[in-house]
């Protein structure tokens, strides 16, 4: 792997410049830009743990040992954070429910060496097959539908304390819009950080837990300040877990359209070669999340709110997030923090994820939107329609010993609406095929009255 050269004087980077991935500033600065990934990073990451039941430090720990290793199997060049993904939040609660954590975890190993099967595929094949099979209107459908798939968790622990859940959203909604950069950024972990004391002040530290026997706050006094996560194993003979398996598949989906477009964010920033290593991302993406699945965390993905960090202080530096990683790794390993997490009520979660399952779902929706997707096209219509339906809805079908939920079944049928459709309108020309993108109104960066009749003529 390449060293870091020092960007100019080490302090600052010049107007229009940016600290490329294989540079570094002084290390006082890296430090404090890492940690402050970290903290960009932490309020989403925690939550995944959090709403699934699944330990909070020990996700951690491998979200920082999978950050590390992204960065080796990148060979330094592509700076990421992986954090927990929002994608595992539906199968794997509908997994523990089944069939247990080892159910769930066998899910998680599952999709991740799946990813990195793809991620190999990618490397010597090329992007080409993932473009074809996923276009835009299929991709936005499918991520849409996992966000949206999970609004009866979201009500579920939202009317378990509304005042409190209502508070904690009308914080998320305030800081997003009150505050430019990193602060907004951090909206929804600033939000939980408000309806989590806003709950302390009301009495919900003070009432007992009957699984533990103890009150919140006496759980945090008593956690060490520092010892071992806790270590679960997959369970791959457990009879329903291959059933369950199959709830995580399309999670796959997801990982490679993020994990893409993570890497195409980033060479658009710094350098078109960049794009080069997205099968090594890919690869990477999924040795982490198996990893992770192999021993209690939750699965990992290439991080936004990271991207928008370096897009913000325009610091690409691969050393700011080997700081980033090291540091996750350290807090895994303070019992207390994971007590603190564990001790969010369920009003708070509830407020929260009202927000954060909802931009789950409009995050598809921009995908239709950034590649203009045409809706007046029939196949574009039934794909989407169809697999959102399927996942608001929680669709459920038996087969024999298989159970398949809202997620698989919306997926199967935007794939399969899409792809058949398609293959039918073409083959009767009825134009209800999907024909690209919408072309753009006008000339772009221009006035669309310029090319009117009026002004043709007056150039005449």
């Amino acid at each position: 792997m390449p060293l870091w050269t020092v960007h100019g004087d080490g302090r600052t980077v010049a107007a229009g410049a940016v600290v490329a991935p294989t540079e570094r500033l002084g290390w006082p600065a890296t430090v404090a830009m890492g940690v402050q990934h970290v903290v960009a990073m932490f309020g989403a990451t925690f939550l995944v743990p959090t709403l699934t039941g699944f330990p909070v430090s020990t996700t951690l720990l491998f979200s920082g040992l999978g950050t590390l290793l992204f960065l080796v199997i990148t060979k330094n060049r592509l700076p990421s954070y992986l954090g927990s993904s929002f994608a595992f939040i539906a199968p794997i609660t509908a997994a523990v429910a089944a069939g247990g954590m080892g159910s769930a975890l066998a899910g998680v190993v599952a999709v991740g060496v799946l990813l990195a099967l793809v991620g190999v595929v990618v490397q010597v094949a090329g992007l080409g097959w993932i473009d074809a099979l996923m276009p835009p209107v299929v991709a936005g459908a499918i991520v849409a539908l996992i966000g949206f798939n999970l609004a009866p968790t979201a009500w579920g622990n939202f009317e378990a304390d509304p005042v409190t859940a209502t508070v904690t959203l009308v914080a998320v909604i305030l800081f997003a819009v009150l505050f430019r950069g990193f602060l907004g950024r951090i909206s929804i972990f600033l939000g939980v950080v408000v309806g989590y004391v806003f709950a302390a002040a009301n009495g919900s530290f003070d009432v007992v837990n009957p699984a533990t026997g103890t009150t919140p706050a006496e759980a945090i006094s008593e956690a060490a300040w520092a010892g071992l996560p806790q270590f679960h194993l997959p369970d791959f003979i457990e009879p329903g877990t291959w059933t369950t398996i199959a709830m995580f598949l399309p999670v796959v989906l997801v990982l490679i359209a993020e994990n893409v477009g993570h890497v195409r964010g980033v060479a658009t920033m710094t350098d078109p070669s960049v794009n080069a290593h997205t099968g090594r991302a890919l690869i990477a993406d999924g040795v982490a999340t198996t990893l992770a699945g192999g021993f209690g965390g939750s699965g990992t993905t290439t991080y936004g709110e990271n991207i928008g960090v370096m897009a913000a202080t325009r610091v690409y530096s691969t050393a700011v997030y080997w700081v980033a990683g090291l540091a996750a790794i350290l807090l895994a390993f303070s019992p207390k923090v994971g007590a603190v997490f564990n001790s969010i009520p369920a009003g708070v979660l509830g407020g929260v994820t009202t927000a954060l399952y909802g931009l789950i779902g409009i995050i598809g929706i921009k995908i239709w939107v950034d590649n203009r997707v045409d809706f007046s096209r029939p196949v574009n219509q039934y794909t989407a329609a169809v697999a959102l339906v399927i996942g608001i809805a929680g669709f459920s079908m038996q087969l024999g010993d298989f159970a398949f939920g809202g997620i698989v079944l919306g997926t199967v049928a935007a794939l399969v609406i899409y792809h058949l459709g398609n293959l039918i309108a073409r083959a009767r020309r009825t134009g209800a095929d999907d024909g690209g993108p919408i072309p753009a109104v006008g000339p772009l960066g221009g006035d669309p009255l310029d090319d009117a009749p009026e002004a043709q003529a007056g150039r005449t």
